[in-house]
């Protein structure tokens, strides 16, 4: 790897990771927001927090694939670098802003710039690097987002509770600073030669409306438990947008997305391991949190410190198995990884209500020492999650940008990224509704006369959530015993839908040790182009 290569994946790490950190660590500084910033007369402050969280996460869905398309067209560095700026910017007016009405706005815009950074990443990785030098700086890619996925919690919580929630957006200034000037002067520019006429505006708002509106929807009916008409009403949206979409695509004379892209089986399939893959993630993320925390009583360091192997694992190990593609293929990591994230699931749905938490302090040395029932019930599981995922995130990468076109390595990064975000809420939220069926089914079952339908009921006991203060102990303990039955449907479907990943991936993808793809082939046989995304020299190097 050259000097020059070493900086662009650095630019392209930091804008990813930037894009990823601003995903969590402001989900922990939501409450201290809501403290500090008046409360909208137009909003209620728990949806006012609810758009500076989520409306960040549908901006930048909606957005992905407009993003990835206008840079292959235009210039994938020029794109980025854009996207760098207003990222920035943009970062700096949500640490200054004066009303959270006014964070909002600029938090929707910075859902925006990051969908610039996510697909903009890949693609000038994948016109950067070549054979086994790729496969690596994937995996490095792979291991630098995860330490961050696996330290923005913890970065969040010490600027939050130490300094400022104005930090977690302030922070981001002096990163893009550092990705900005590696891409000025060393990243080159890169773009589809091929792309005639003009640029397909009417697929980017269909496009935009189809994945934008699921998205919406998804976030909105889990948040309000489907009580929500806005929710109904953007799934609505969203569907019938995504029904059109591809009519839309088939008769335009320059498509925002060519059909043809998903007749080669293995951008296909690897498209539907992804959202496969990532919706089980997302799923076993959001439900195992819970699970510890308001069900079995891990304190939040405690919950914090059994999962820390999983995203060590996933640091380490990732650069490697990266760098190991070269020699085996893809398949085979695509194939086994799931399944060992699976075994792990299914490992913790066996987990018994009377599983002993860990109640650690970091003020009392003594609790720091995990109970007998952490290392059996809940340990292993985030081992085999981490080195599963370790095996999944670079082969992951790298079978998608193989599988795809030079031309079109920023949409087909945006289309995977996109199915990525859409499936995460919609799985979350079809698995909601038969979490919740099961919670107070099981509920009724063991409490004699609980109408589990009462509204006061549903307010006061929820599904793996601890019962309201002054709630009967027959009702407390009913519910912890519910709540883990609720668990394992989530934990045994996040399993099937791995299963179903890896399946995807052994039918689905050819095994190619040691060899290129045929796009890649193409691309060294034409001088590093394949014919199709030129590289038009150095962008100043130093």
């Amino acid at each position: 790897m050259t000097r020059a290569q070493s900086w662009t994946l650095l630019a392209a790490i930091v804008a990813s990771g930037i894009v990823f950190l601003d995903s969590t660590v402001v989900n922990l500084a939501l409450k201290r927001i809501g403290q500090e910033l008046p409360t909208p007369t137009s909003l209620g402050l728990l949806e006012a927090q609810a758009y500076i969280g989520s409306g960040y996460l549908a901006v930048l869905a909606a957005l992905l694939i407009i993003a990835g398309a206008l840079a292959d067209r235009y210039g994938r560095r020029r794109l980025f670098i854009i996207g760098l700026i207003a990222f920035g910017v943009i970062s700096i007016l949500c640490g200054l802003a004066p009303t959270i009405e006014t964070l909002i706005v600029a938090r929707l815009l910075q859902g925006a710039a990051g969908a610039i950074l996510v697909p903009g990443s890949l693609a000038i990785i994948t016109a950067s690097f070549d054979g086994p030098v790729r496969a690596r700086a994937f995996g490095l890619w792979a291991s630098a987002t995860s330490a961050v996925t696996l330290l923005g919690p913890i970065i969040g919580g010490l600027l939050v509770d130490n300094l400022s929630w104005r930090l977690a957006f302030l922070i981001n200034g002096p990163l893009v600073g550092v990705a900005l000037w590696s891409a000025i002067r060393h990243v080159e520019e890169s773009r589809d030669t091929e792309a005639t006429g003009h640029f397909d505006w009417l697929g980017s708002v269909v496009g935009a409306l189809a994945i934008g509106g699921l998205t919406v929807g998804a976030i909105r009916g889990q948040e309000s438990q489907w009580a929500d008409g806005t929710a109904w009403i953007s799934l609505g949206i969203g569907a019938l947008s995504l029904l059109l979409f591809p009519v839309l695509m088939a008769i335009r004379p320059q498509p925002l997305v060519p059909l043809s892209l998903f007749r080669n089986r293995e951008f296909a399939a690897i498209n539907l391991a992804t959202f496969l893959i990532y919706g089980a993630l997302y799923v076993s993320f959001s439900y195992t949190a819970l699970l510890y925390q308001g069900t079995l009583g891990y304190t939040a360091t405690g919950a914090a410190i059994i999962g820390l192997p999983a995203g060590i694992l996933i640091a380490t190990l990732s650069a490697r198995i990266g760098a190991l593609t070269s020699r085996f293929g893809t398949r085979i990591f695509l194939v086994v990884g799931p399944l060992i994230v699976a075994a792990g699931q299914l490992w913790l749905a066996r987990i018994p209500a009377s599983s002993t938490p860990w109640i650690a302090d970091l003020g009392r040395p003594a609790s720091l020492i995990p109970p007998l029932d952490s290392l059996i019930d809940v340990l292993p599981a985030n081992v085999a999650f981490g080195a599963g995922m370790a095996m999944v995130v670079a082969p992951l990468t790298s079978t998608l940008m193989g599988s795809i076109p030079g031309r079109f390595s920023g949409l087909g990064s945006a289309i995977n990224n996109a199915l990525s975000r859409v499936g995460q809420p919609l799985i979350f939220a079809l698995i909601f509704v038969a979490i919740t069926s099961s919670f107070y089914s099981t509920l009724a079952a063991r409490v004699p006369g609980l109408n589990p339908a009462d509204p006061a009921v549903r307010a006061a006991i929820v599904p793996l959530n601890p019962p309201r203060p002054g709630t009967p102990e027959i009702q407390v303990e009913a519910a912890r015993i519910a709540s883990v039955d609720a668990f394992r449907v989530a934990a045994l479907v996040s399993a099937g839908l791995l299963i179903g990943g890896a399946a995807t991936s052994a039918f689905g993808i050819r095994s190619r040790s040691g060899k290129a793809s045929p796009f890649e082939l193409a691309r060294a046989e034409d001088g590093g182009t394949g014919g199709t995304a030129s590289v038009e020299g150095p962008a100043g190097r130093g």
